[in-house]
């Protein structure tokens, strides 16, 4: 079957890699979009041949009878059209962060399960292979008990967080704006535009549910934070050192390094220089081969996932609802510890 996919949100990233992505798929098309400026949904319509355009959301469920549904909001306006869209019988991509609390994270992972649906957070490290064999090994003992991570990861977006244009984006039909990026009262930072990449990665590979957290940050100068440095603790005793830059130099990209250590091995992954490993103690390693292509991050990658998951196709989730609520309990947690300087038991 080929899957009808609705858009809520057609902005910079809808139009650069949702859209587009969707559209070239066999498994799905993009029959209808939303948004609440009517002249950017006659723009992003014409451009893209998209007929069935709304102002309201409730009235594209109503009528379009869609397989799936794009969340492509700012940040702070994902949990509304997440939980419509799955009350209506959608399976639902919603972009990172899910949330950007932690009740309405569980929220939507409330949702998701009474509608029997699939949330899908678009973290798009974390639908690789080498990611998805990472998993496997945590899963099957490989490295025993977790005990102790260090996630680490940086980018070349020092001027989306300060809020100025971003570099890259030029050419593209809309820009990201500063009022979602570069804004400390709407979810701006690099915690939530940024970190919430490593964090899935993280909370997928390991299956780690975060305690406590303590962070410290530095500002930008629109007064989000640049560099997160945090320290926290997981339900089953383990330790985890966070931390997140934004002024890596634009020719270097982003990278990410994270390291997971157990009671019989440990796990390395550095997509900076296209690795992952298991280490044991008794040294039965094993090297997952892979390209330096293989570690470049794809963007299209979880919308084509998502595509195939609408379509009745079976697919590895590797993102879901529950990794994308852990997620934000964690970040949640972390502005809130920055703020106060006070340790912050998650999710309270």
């Amino acid at each position: 079957m080929t899957a009808r996919i609705g858009v809520v949100g057609t902005g910079w990233w809808a139009t650069f890699n949702h859209i587009p992505t969707i559209q070239a798929s066999s498994e799905a098309d993009v029959v209808a979009i939303c948004d609440l400026d009517a002249e950017r949904l006659d723009a992003v319509g014409e451009k893209f041949g998209i007929n069935a355009r709304y102002q309201n959301l409730d009235d594209m469920l109503a009528r379009e009878n869609l397989d799936g549904v794009m969340v492509s909001t700012p940040h702070t306006a994902h949990t509304g059209p997440a939980v419509a869209a799955l009350k209506a019988g959608c399976h639902v991509l919603v972009e990172k962060p899910m949330a950007t609390k932690a009740a309405d994270g569980r929220a939507i992972v409330a949702a998701a399960k009474a509608a029997n649906r699939e949330v899908l957070v678009p973290t798009g490290m974390n639908f690789t292979p080498f990611t998805i064999r990472a998993a496997e090994w945590v899963k099957a003992g490989r490295i025993g008990e977790v005990r102790h991570a260090v996630c680490q990861m940086g980018s070349a977006l020092e001027d989306l967080f300060s809020g100025e244009p971003m570099l890259e984006t030029a050419e593209h039909m809309f820009r990201p704006p500063a009022s979602t990026w570069a804004d400390p009262a709407k979810a701006g930072g690099y915690g939530w535009g940024q970190m919430s990449h490593s964090l899935a990665w993280l909370i997928y590979v390991a299956d780690i549910t975060f305690e406590s957290v303590y962070c410290m940050d530095g500002k930008s100068k629109s007064g989000v934070d640049y560099y997160d440095a945090a320290i926290g603790r997981a339900t089953n005793g383990a330790t985890v050192s966070l931390s997140g830059s934004s002024t890596v130099p634009k020719h270097k990209g982003m990278h990410m390094d994270i390291r997971i250590f157990g009671s019989e091995g440990m796990i390395l992954f550095d997509n900076e220089r296209a690795r992952l490993s298991l280490h044991r103690l008794d040294g039965t390693d094993e090297i997952f081969e892979m390209t330096q292509a293989d570690a470049d991050y794809d963007g299209a990658l979880p919308v084509r996932v998502f595509a195939k998951l609408c379509a009745g196709e079976p697919v590895i989730n590797a993102s879901n609802a529950e990794c994308g609520a852990r997620v934000t309990e964690v970040l949640d947690a972390m502005y809130r510890s920055a703020a106060s300087r006070q340790l912050i038991t998650v999710g309270e």
